[in-house]
Formats: structure tokens, C-alpha cells, sequence
């Protein structure tokens, strides 16, 4: 049985096999592609920590470190909408 391929995330053998896959996790979502608030255009990329930018429309925000939007920062709006 072959074994299965794992991907590079930059880590070496330290930290044990449960943090590197949780690192793995979270560099993977944040160097995708994220949806615009501004345009609705999934071009959204990470430009550094909590800093996000738009590629398409040069629209550029504040958000989460690792996501464009947190969890606290949608309850705000929910509550500054009821407002």
C-alpha cells in the first residue's frame, strides 16, 4: 500500500503530526481566494496579517488574521444593522 502524500506547509519534524496539520489548516484557508465585500468578486487575497486586498476592484480592508471576516466582526454588524 502506498503511503499517502502529504503537503509541504513549511514545517520541519518539530511541533508533533496534530499542530502541523492545524498549521496546514489555517495557511491553506488563508492563501486561498475570499469573496469581496465590495464587488462580490471571489479575488480577495491576504496582503499581511489582518490586511486583505481585493485584486480586481483595489478595494482594501481590515479583517481577521487568517480570514477576511471573524466571527465577533459579523456579530457587530448584525448589531450595528438592529440599530
Amino acid at each position: 500500500m502506498a503511503k499517502k502524500k502529504r503537503k509541504n506547509i513549511g514545517m520541519r519534524t518539530r511541533g508533533g503530526a496534530s499542530l502541523r496539520k492545524r498549521y496546514g489548516r489555517i495557511m491553506e484557508t488563508a492563501r486561498a481566494y475570499h469573496k469581496c465585500p465590495s464587488c462580490a468578486n471571489p479575488s480577495v487575497r491576504r496582503v499581511s496579517v489582518g490586511v486583505w486586498s481585493c485584486r480586481k476592484c483595489g478595494y482594501k480592508f481590515a479583517g481577521g488574521a487568517y480570514t477576511p471576516s471573524t466571527k465577533l466582526g459579523q456579530a457587530s454588524h448584525r448589531i450595528r444593522a438592529q440599530a
